[in-house]
């Protein structure tokens, strides 16, 4: 088995991004550790925010000419077991992302992996920091744009019914 992608887009979400993208260029995300804005992907623009030596590149979301996903290497430790999926609802985001002015907000839904998605993750090494400073980049197998009624969306996204 092939190991998955780390870190998926909903369409909704990549919509976003791109509209993004043609105001301020290249985009990254970095998934908040909890500090000023709680836990959520902050959207900056490509280089604005500095990636650390130990942050984990969870993967590039196949959105324009890509999107980096990084969290802290701290909290992918806590995460690794998980893939993330960057949504959007309606809402004020984070005071420091970009999406803030859009009336939307970013946020990171998640799906536990299965213990063969977990066992095909042990041989990939996650891409460093310092790896990436070193020109080291993921294998690229496409990231996955999900959507609602999508199986993977479903499972992954569920939203309250109310």
């Amino acid at each position: 088995m092939d190991a998955p992608n780390r870190a998926l887009v909903t369409e909704a979400a990549a919509e976003l991004l791109r509209t993004l993208q043609g105001r301020h260029g290249a985009l990254m995300f970095h998934q908040s550790g909890g500090c000023c804005d709680g836990s959520s992907p902050m959207c900056y623009p490509d280089g604005d925010f500095v990636v650390g030596d130990r942050d984990v590149l969870l993967g590039v979301l196949d959105v324009g000419d890509g999107v980096p996903v990084w969290i802290s290497g701290p909290q992918f430790e806590a995460w690794k077991h998980t893939q993330l999926v960057i949504d959007v609802v309606p809402g004020r985001g984070g005071g420091f992302s970009l999406e803030a002015p859009e009336g939307m907000r970013f946020l990171s839904r998640g799906r536990a992996f299965t213990d063969d998605e977990n066992r095909a993750l042990e041989q990939a090494a996650p891409v460093t920091g310092a790896d990436y400073e070193r020109g080291v980049r993921p294998p690229s197998h496409g990231t996955r744009v999900v959507s609602e009624g999508d199986a993977e969306f479903d499972a992954v996204c569920p939203l309250p019914q109310g």
